[in-house]
């Protein structure tokens, strides 16, 4: 599972389509526009049309939070003042938290008056899903979490099973038997799509149902094939202050034109530890391994290719891997861990042939940047791969060793470390 973030403004797009699904009490028009540099505002009134006659609220939206700590939301404000908002802070450079970052999209929505401020979350781990809920929701949730209640819903139980009354306080009289019912169908409709985190703070609270005011989301990009059809166009942005290199781009590139998957974020272009790791899971307990060891400062990328790719995108990954590996040399050398798990059903050896092919093709700067190189891998063929692989390393005479499904997969890491004298 993936956790990436998605912008307030695709996720409450879903909570208007998809959640009336659901549940009855939902009271939320699903007025939503993002602004973007690229934005027409001609275009832009004639898609939006209730801007012109709606008083407005305005805030980035870049998966960053404390809009309101660090004074970046707009309120009740008429359309002119909102387009002199955007327009003095458009493309301007701004410190969130610690973090410098480019404030490039905006989230245009009615503003809705509103006397309660109530907090929901919804989280997802090892054992379950974590609910919580609280009547001191806003701005100042973090400084109120001894107000907070939680409840787990255990994996594979039913969220009708469970007894919400010991999450939700009498004390809210008639409204109690409303946040409920939103609570159950919030959890079925954040199962159905695909989330792995989803917080709304705050929420308005009325007779008249519930409204969310502010939305933090995260979904599970490996579920893309199950809820594509919820999601529609959706944008995983990088998260805020964090710009993609050309080479993310590209990778971004071919992910998007493949039914495989193809992942790469460069960590630290000086490193000395790359990772060309198949498979989603696998990548995570390799940079985990490095981690653990104590050598993060030296972890370079962080990455995967799984889902069976040809062997021209595995080329290509690798390509693009090896190209960033060899740009600046290090004394002490460096190293390329190719691991992975048991492949299910991606061919190993085909995945290797392309792999082999980048290594041949960056032969020379290999060598010249006393590079080695560690593999463990198994599943379908890889037996062939692993002895292609063997082969490839006399005949080009590069230090490749080469490990099979017997070895942990683990285990060539800290073979990797001594290599490096690390």
């Amino acid at each position: 599972m993936a956790q990436r973030g998605i912008r307030e403004f695709d996720a409450k797009r879903m909570i208007a389509q998809f959640l009336p699904n659901f549940t009855s009490v939902l009271n939320y028009s699903g007025r939503v526009a993002l602004v973007a540099p690229t934005t027409r505002p001609r275009q832009f009134k004639a898609d939006n049309p209730w801007i012109e006659t709606t008083q407005l609220v305005v805030k980035p939206d870049q998966l960053f939070g404390k809009r309101g700590k660090h004074n970046l939301i707009l309120l009740d404000a008429q359309l002119s003042v909102a387009q002199e908002w955007v327009q003095a802070r458009m493309n301007k450079e701004v410190v969130v938290s610690g973090i410098k970052g480019t404030l490039t999209h905006f989230l245009v929505e009615p503003f809705i008056p509103h006397d309660r401020e109530n907090y929901v979350s919804i989280r997802s781990h090892r054992e379950g899903d974590t609910i919580c809920f609280s009547v001191a929701g806003g701005i100042h949730i973090e400084e109120n979490w001894d107000q907070v209640s939680l409840i787990q819903v255990p994996v594979l139980s039913d969220i009708d099973s469970i007894n919400l009354e010991m999450l939700v306080p009498k004390e809210l009289g008639h409204l109690q038997k409303i946040v409920i019912d939103f609570i159950k169908g919030l959890y079925k409709f954040y199962r159905e799509l695909g989330f792995t985190y989803l917080e709304i703070n705050p929420f308005n609270l009325s007779a008249e149902g519930v409204t969310p005011l502010d939305v933090v989301a995260r979904l599970d990009d490996t579920a893309a094939f199950e809820c594509s059809k919820y999601w529609g166009e959706i944008e995983f942005p990088s998260p805020f202050g964090r710009t993609p290199t050309s080479e993310e781009k590209y990778i971004t590139e071919l992910d998007e034109k493949t039914g495989a998957s193809l992942k790469l974020t460069v960590l630290n272009p000086e490193g000395r530890i790359w990772l060309m790791v198949a498979g989603g899971g696998a990548s995570v307990i390799y940079t985990d391994t490095v981690v653990d060891l104590g050598h993060v400062k030296e972890l370079a990328n962080y990455g995967e290719y799984s889902g069976d790719p040809s062997m021209e995108e595995t080329r290509e990954y690798a390509r693009t891997i090896l190209d960033l590996m060899t740009r600046k040399a290090d004394p002490g050398g460096k190293c390329l861990l190719i691991g992975g798990g048991i492949a299910n059903f991606t061919d190993v050896a085909k995945t290797f042939t392309g792999i082999i092919a980048a290594l041949r093709e960056y032969q020379k700067k290999i060598l010249d940047h006393n590079i080695k190189i560690f593999v463990r891998r198994g599943g379908p063929n890889y037996q062939e791969g692993l002895e292609n692989m063997r082969a490839l390393g006399g005949e080009l005479g590069i230090p490749i060793e080469v490990f099979g499904p017997d070895t942990h997969m683990t285990k060539i890491v800290p073979m990797a470390m001594r290599s490096l004298g690390l």
